[in-house]
């Protein structure tokens, strides 16, 4: 695995299991995470099943259906996908092979046809992985409906924080997008509020308007949590930033 071998590593506050995995995805993490881990290197000639033209990261993809969709829409992009949830892993693999249950589990298992070999999985905290990755080597970054730690006392649990955005922006290539979106209105204050105190100025925020942040993107894939959060009644906000 792809580590910042330093002892000092950072205390992860969030769940890395949830319910018992079942036999079939259970199955697709030992047999074909391996095969979509991301290895340390990053060559974009080399580190997909093809050369890519772009490479974009998202931070914590849940379940799987933005980076995935993404993935499938872009076929000549590379994804990087980082989490710690395993239960949100075995989902991704889900998605990519087809495999749901454990009579579908054939010999070798393959992705479906009609996608490219173009996703790389980091299983542990992205802040282990980011110093690894070269300046400029990320055209976007997917930040989407992260743990708000709405109390004031949880403050420094939230990923955007002065380190994280100096990181995320030697990362980015510049005229990068960095797209946070969340539905908790102190998460986006608390993000603008970042971005905006950043000397000097790292970012530029891309809206013109209210329709540019409260409109959901082109390219957006919707995902099971905004479909939950519209149900009760929480409207996501949808955050882009330009690497200046």
């Amino acid at each position: 695995m792809l580590l910042n071998n330093n002892s000092d590593k950072p205390k992860f506050f969030g769940r890395r299991k949830g319910r018992t995995i079942r036999k079939a995805k259970s199955t697709l993490l030992e047999a074909f995470l391996p095969s979509v881990r991301l290895q340390p290197h990053f060559d974009k000639q080399t580190m997909f099943g093809k050369p890519v033209e772009k490479v974009f990261l998202e931070i914590g993809f849940g379940d799987g259906q933005h980076i995935a969709g993404q993935a499938l829409a872009h076929p000549d992009t590379g994804f990087i996908g980082a989490e710690v949830f395993k239960n949100g892993i075995a989902n991704l693999l889900t998605l990519i092979t087809g495999i749901k249950q454990s009579a579908d589990l054939p010999e070798k298992i393959t992705l479906l046809p009609d996608r490219q070999d173009n996703i790389r999985i980091f299983d542990d905290d992205v802040r282990l992985l980011l110093s690894s990755i070269p300046d400029g080597f990320i055209d976007k970054v997917f930040l989407l409906f992260p743990d708000p730690w709405p109390k004031k006392r949880h403050a420094e649990r939230r990923f955007i924080n002065p380190d994280n955005l100096k990181e995320l922006a030697r990362i980015l290539k510049k005229g990068g997008i960095l797209r946070v979106a969340t539905d908790h209105k102190i998460y986006k204050a608390w993000t603008l509020r970042q971005i905006c105190r950043q000397e000097p100025p790292l970012f530029r925020w891309t809206a013109s308007c209210g329709k540019d942040w409260k409109n959901e993107p082109q390219d957006w894939i919707r995902t099971k949590y905004q479909m939950k959060a519209l149900e009760e009644g929480r409207r996501p906000v949808f955050l882009d930033f330009e690497r200046l």
